[in-house]
C-alpha cells in the first residue's frame, strides 16, 4: 500500500520546495524504517545527508537551496552570492551555495556549499522569508568584504541602490552596526554621491573625476523629465543651461538598446535639451578632455564659470591652442 505522508509533513515540504529533513519526517510521525523504505524504493531522493526530496524528478534550484539550509541546521540562512541571487541583485545563480551559521556553531562540510560564520546572524538574518537569507543591506556588505578592489565593492553597493533594493542611508546604517568592515571609509564617502543619484560606478567616477575636480557646475542626478509623452530619467542634467550628460558603461551596445538611446536623445532634443554622451574611457582615461568638452558646451549655453585644473598637467584648463588641450571648440560639443 502507498505510504501516507502526514499532512503536517506534506505542508512543510510544500513550503520547502518539496524538501524535508529526516528529523522533520520523524517528528511528523513517520517511523525511521518507513523513511528508509521510501529512499530504498526511490520514492524519496537523497539531496544531502539526511535530507530528502519528495519529488523524484530533477531537483529544482529552490530544492537545492533548501537542502543545504536544512543540512546546515537550525538558524542557518543563505548569504553572500546566493542571497544576492535571491534578492535579485545578481542575475545569475551562484556556483556554490553560500550559507551562514552562528559563530559558535561548527558543522561538517556540505557538498556544493560554502559555510560562513557570523556573530551578527540574529540581526542580519531574515528568517521570515522563504528560504531564509541575510538582509539585502548585509548581503551587500558581505559582498563588499569579499571585493578585491574598491571599484568592485562600490559596484555592488551602486547596483543595489540602482535596482532600488535598498538605499544609501540604509547601507550606512547597516555599516554602523559592524565593528570591522573592509572599505568602510571609502564606501561611506561614496554613498553620499550614491544617495544623490550616482547609481553606477561610471556615474560615480564621472562626479569624482570629471565634474567635481574641474569645477563644473553640479548636475542633477537621475533628473526626471517628460519628453515625447514619457517620463525619462537623465543621468546628469544641467538644468540652467539646457544640457544633459548621459553615461553608458556597457561594453557592447546592441542595436535595440542603441536605438532606445537615440530615440531618447531625440525626444530630449525636441524639448530644447542638448545631450552629450560618454562611455567608460571618456570618464576614466580622458577625464580632463571630457571636462573641457562639457565646459565648452556649458559656455555656449551661458555658463560664466571657469574650468579648474585638476592637477599640474590638466588639459581641461590649458589655454586655447595649448598643445596639452584638446581642440574641443571645433568638435561641436553643443550640437
Amino acid at each position: 500500500m502507498p505510504t501516507l505522508i502526514p499532512p503536517e509533513l506534506q505542508e512543510l515540504a510544500d513550503r520547502q520546495r518539496g524538501v524535508v529533513s529526516r528529523k522533520q519526517a520523524i517528528e511528523s510521525g513517520l517511523p525511521p524504517g518507513t523513511i528508509d523504505r521510501l529512499v530504498r524504493t526511490r520514492r524519496w531522493v537523497i539531496l544531502q545527508r539526511g535530507i530528502y526530496s519528495l519529488d523524484t524528478g530533477r531537483p529544482s534550484r529552490g530544492a537545492a537551496l533548501w537542502a543545504v539550509l536544512l543540512r546546515a541546521g537550525p538558524g542557518a540562512v543563505l548569504s553572500h552570492q546566493t542571497a544576492a541571487e535571491l534578492h535579485r541583485l545578481y542575475d545569475e545563480e551562484s556556483v556554490f551555495i553560500h550559507v551562514t551559521v552562528s559563530q559558535e556553531r561548527h558543522i561538517r562540510p556540505i557538498q556544493g556549499a560554502i559555510i560562513h560564520r557570523s556573530v551578527h546572524l540574529a540581526i542580519t538574518a531574515q528568517q521570515n522569508l522563504l528560504p531564509p537569507r541575510t538582509r539585502i543591506e548585509d548581503t551587500v556588505l558581505d559582498l563588499t568584504e569579499q571585493a578585491s578592489t574598491f571599484d568592485r565593492a562600490l559596484a555592488v553597493a551602486s547596483a543595489a541602490c540602482q535596482r532600488r533594493l535598498t538605499t544609501a542611508a540604509k547601507l550606512l546604517a547597516a555599516m554602523a552596526g559592524r565593528g570591522k568592515l573592509r572599505w568602510r571609509a571609502e564606501l561611506a564617502d561614496a554613498l553620499a554621491d550614491i544617495g544623490s543619484g550616482a547609481h553606477s560606478l561610471l556615474e560615480y567616477r564621472y562626479v569624482r573625476r570629471v565634474e567635481r575636480p574641474h569645477g563644473l557646475p553640479a548636475g542633477i542626478r537621475q533628473a526626471k523629465i517628460v519628453a515625447g509623452g514619457r517620463n525619462r530619467y537623465l543621468d546628469n542634467l544641467y538644468e540652467d543651461f539646457a544640457l544633459c550628460v548621459e553615461l553608458d558603461g556597457r561594453q557592447t551596445h546592441p542595436d535595440d538598446l542603441r536605438w532606445d538611446d537615440v530615440r531618447r536623445d531625440n525626444a530630449v532634443a525636441a524639448g530644447g535639451l542638448v545631450t552629450l554622451r560618454y562611455g567608460w574611457d571618456d570618464v576614466t582615461a580622458r577625464p580632463c578632455a571630457t571636462a573641457a568638452e562639457i565646459a565648452a558646451a556649458l559656455r555656449r549655453k551661458g555658463w560664466s564659470g571657469r574650468v579648474r585644473p585638476c592637477g599640474p598637467d590638466c588639459a581641461a584648463a590649458a589655454p586655447a591652442g595649448h598643445p596639452g588641450r584638446p581642440d574641443v571648440l571645433n568638435r561641436g560639443a553643443g550640437q
